[in-house]
């Protein structure tokens, strides 16, 4: 099965079983990749979490289902998942802008996010600068963070972090220690185990040879396949958009699979708000 017809089947298992309690192990399995790597791999393609699509998609068929039944709103919210009226009605207002019963006296407009399909976009006029090389593994010093990939709190969390490392010292700190072989400071997004997969753990790190500095941690890199691909422009929206299209084009038109070690950004020394500034992605592939 491709890499999109897989992404497709696990979107289908969430709709599903849309009025069920879903876990992300079973969404994955779908997509015979680990929860880590689906829900990173979603949020790329989509800018939102699992969970939130869930829930967006869940109170667009409790709207649908309020304008065209005469069920009672207590039953509709526990259909979808709610416990409480209250529960129903703040969640419900967070998306629609309106409460269940206004809905019922046909007194505003609706937010009704539809069912995903996968659709791949194959575009030569943009061509993609990458190559695949084998490295052993190696040693980065750093600091981290864990975070969970549920909620999207991963997607505040992280550049929240950047700043603090760049407003303490850190990223100077790790410039002056990278004696590597890749250059630049390198965010590392590494999963936890399938017992934890909501959880992942990010790195600012750089290549060091040597003895650990105090106050920083160390994590070994495993030796691997990389898929490196350049990232021409500034920061975040180069990085974002090479994301994607590396998800959206690349993957889908190779016959490389995410081999799921850790990944890597590499970020070169210089002005990361630059038109030129140049950057990596590193994606271990078999």
């Amino acid at each position: 099965m491709g890499w999109v017809e897989s992404l497709q089947k696990a979107i289908d298992y969430i709709e599903e079983h849309l009025l069920e309690n879903i876990t992300i192990e079973n969404i994955a399995k779908q997509a015979n990749v680990s929860p880590f790597h689906f829900q990173r791999t979603f949020s790329i393609l989509t800018d939102i979490s699992i969970g939130e699509y869930i829930r967006r998609r869940r109170l667009s068929l409790a709207a649908q289902e309020l304008a065209h039944t005469s069920s009672k709103i207590i039953e509709i919210a526990l259909k979808y998942g709610y416990d409480t009226p209250e529960a129903f009605t703040k969640a419900f207002r967070r998306q629609h802008g309106i409460t269940p019963s206004q809905v019922r006296n046909y007194s505003g407009m609706l937010n009704s996010y539809n069912r995903l399909m996968i659709q791949v976009s194959l575009k030569g006029a943009e061509p993609m600068k990458y190559k695949v090389l084998e490295k052993e593994s190696f040693q980065v010093v750093g600091v981290k963070r864990e975070f969970s990939g549920a909620n999207g709190e991963n997607l505040s969390g992280i550049p929240k972090m950047w700043d603090d490392v760049h407003a303490d010292g850190t990223n100077d700190l790790l410039v002056s220690l990278n004696n590597g072989e890749i250059k630049g400071v390198l965010g590392v997004c590494v999963g936890k185990p399938n017992t934890q997969p909501q959880l992942i753990d990010y790195w600012i790190a750089t290549d060091f040879k040597g003895d650990v500095p105090e106050g920083l941690l160390q994590l070994e890199i495993p030796a691997a396949k990389w898929g490196v691909f350049e990232v021409h422009g500034a920061m975040p929206d180069a990085m974002q958009k090479a994301w994607k299209q590396i998800f959206s084009e690349w993957f889908p038109s190779s016959h490389y699979e995410h081999a799921g070690s850790p990944e890597l950004e590499v970020y070169s020394d210089g002005d990361p708000w630059s038109p030129d500034y140049y950057s990596e992605i590193w994606i271990p592939v078999k």
